[in-house]
């Protein structure tokens, strides 16, 4: 069997999408039942980290651990990947070793080159161009709450980063509305836009884009590496913060999500992560379910 990597939401089908997130709810309930689950018994993942994580490392190692298996945890600073080793050559070596190797960088071409050299799957736990694990997270919890997502109108407030990026190709995949909601020069990538543009629409106005919206989805306005840009982006993004306000525009059912970690009284107000709406806290939860149907998706190469 050809092996099957996750480098963004295109590489599952919208059929394989919809099967990973039913078996992530059902391993979730039986996980809290108590249930052992042990379909990855001497599996390993390898966990490459090039840039900082809380809950990306803890939801794939707790998940690992919780399906039998284990996880490395891998840092440039103690391995040859950050001595000069060539990226292809790490890849053959550590894929000889494990069943899978998760990887969070910072340029999508380490990743993509990875997995080229890879003969075990390869998965994408956040690049500065793509974060497909976050949205298989979203869209389970959007789908526990309110059922299908197709057809619904999503907003994003907030920057074209990378999961805004991941936001075009799921409003592709799980068929629904997209409105980014971002200041001039801050738009997603512009092959994406027009690749979807039945599917998404750049409005600069952040209340005319939450208005009768089913989902609010926001970011911190400056993620890693563009630290040094802070204080600038503050002053660009100063009307696109989610507050009550925004909020009362959309749909009286319409839910919050923010990926966190957060920036409370910047991109969302001090009160939004608990209000009645936000899903934020099942949203992180999430990860751990969505990841651990993943691996057992590409690992094994079926659902059981």
């Amino acid at each position: 069997m050809a092996v099957r990597h996750f480098l963004t939401l295109n590489d599952l089908s919208p059929s394989e999408l919809n099967q990973v997130l039913d078996h992530a709810s059902k391993v979730k309930h039986s996980w809290r039942n108590g249930e052992t689950r042990d379909t990855l018994k001497n599996r390993v993942l390898a966990m490459i980290f090039e840039k900082s994580s809380t809950r990306t490392r803890v939801s794939f190692e707790a998940g690992m651990t919780q399906l039998g298996g284990a996880a490395l945890f891998l840092s440039p600073r103690d391995t040859q990947l950050g001595r000069g080793e060539p990226i292809e050559d790490s890849s053959r070596v550590i894929g000889s070793m494990v069943d899978a190797v998760m990887i969070r960088t910072f340029d999508h071409q380490v990743l993509t080159r990875f997995a080229a050299a890879a003969a075990v799957p390869v998965i994408n736990a956040l690049t500065d161009d793509y974060h497909p694990c976050q949205l298989l997270a979203d869209m389970q919890t959007y789908r526990e709450h309110r059922g299908s997502i197709q057809g619904a109108t999503v907003t994003w407030i907030g920057d074209g980063n990378n999961m805004c990026n991941s936001y075009i190709n799921a409003a592709r995949l799980f068929d629904f509305q997209l409105r980014v909601a971002c200041p001039p020069g801050f738009e997603p990538n512009a092959e994406l836009l027009a690749g979807a543009s039945d599917r998404v629409t750049v409005i600069h106005d952040p209340k005319e884009a939450a208005r009768n919206s089913d989902l609010l989805v926001t970011d911190v306005w400056a993620s890693m590496g563009q630290e040094e840009e802070q204080a600038a982006r503050a002053l660009a993004f100063a009307d696109y913060q989610v507050n009550p306000e925004l909020m009362a525009l959309a749909h009286k059912d319409a839910l919050l999500m923010h990926c966190l970690p957060a920036h409370r009284g910047e991109e969302i107000s001090h009160d939004m992560l608990d209000h009645s709406r936000s899903v934020v806290w099942d949203e992180a939860e999430n990860r751990l379910h969505a990841q651990k149907a993943l691996l057992e998706f590409l690992i094994l190469g079926q659902l059981s």
